[in-house]
């Protein structure tokens, strides 16, 4: 929009004009002039509501700070409660722990003796004496000591006797045989090597106390697979060292043998 200043100069020109137009004129400078103020006032006023409204809120938030909510002084009252119990179930406990320790200061030191069982039980009466007993013994004592040697000899013979018959007894009962139970790790070449026929060679292996069981495939890698077979060994009579010498002998299927695992029974 032009300037009133421009309107001024364009009226100035036309000093011919009727009244009509000068009149026209005239207002569209006053007019040129309108905008530029209310859209410095409306400015101000918006600045000014901002303001009112920033300094409102800071006054709600002072207020909020400086008098706590309801529901945060029932949270700092039922803390309080809380708090009072806990010390009293300490202070409890605490005397408690001084009762005890003071009962078993006394039970270490003997201080306190069973009162109601010593009352209840009453002290057993001294024996009379067996003077004739004793008059009776003093006759019967043989001073060359033959009938106690009698006793002694027979007494002996009969001890030795027992012992004679414990000896065959426990002699037929059997002996108890050590045994283990045995894992083995039996891996083969490469991942063409038979399996079944495998294990079929390795069971063809017989020993005295020897007891081959269960067995599977393990997977070990590129498709390799190694045989975990269990066995039962009597240690008397099997070696370990020997049953993996044996089985390495298989050398078109076997490449190598570990124990797995080694129990005994």
């Amino acid at each position: 929009m032009a300037s009133p200043l421009a309107y001024e100069k364009h009226w100035a020109d036309k000093s011919n004009l009727d009244s009509a137009e000068k009149k026209y004129y005239e207002y569209l400078a006053q007019m040129g002039s309108f905008p530029a103020q209310c859209t410095l006032a409306s400015e101000i006023s918006k600045a000014r509501q901002h303001i009112k409204n920033s300094l409102e809120r800071m006054d709600g938030i002072a207020a909020l700070a400086a008098s706590p909510s309801a529901e945060l002084l029932d949270r700092l009252s039922t803390m309080e409660k809380e708090n009072e119990k806990l010390h009293s179930v300490i202070d409890g406990l605490n005397n408690l722990v001084i009762d005890l320790h003071a009962r078993v200061k006394a039970l270490e030191s003997g201080s306190v003796a069973p009162a109601t069982k010593s009352a209840a039980v009453p002290a057993p009466k001294p024996a009379p004496a067996p003077a004739a007993a004793d008059e009776e013994d003093d006759d019967d004592v043989d001073l060359f000591g033959s009938e106690d040697e009698d006793e002694d000899k027979a007494a002996a013979e009969l001890r030795e006797k027992r012992l004679a018959e414990y000896a065959a007894k426990k002699s037929k009962k059997p002996a108890l045989i050590a045994k283990s139970n045995v894992i083995l790790d039996i891996k083969p070449w490469d991942d063409e090597t038979d399996m079944k026929l495998m294990e079929t060679e390795v069971r063809k292996i017989t020993m005295d106390g020897l007891l081959l069981g269960a067995s599977k495939l393990v997977p070990l890698a590129y498709g390799i697979h190694k045989l975990q077979l269990s066995c039962v060994i009597e240690d008397d009579k099997v070696s370990v060292d020997e049953l993996q010498e044996k089985i390495e002998l298989i050398e078109d299927y076997v490449q190598s043998v570990d124990i797995a695992a080694f129990n005994k029974i």
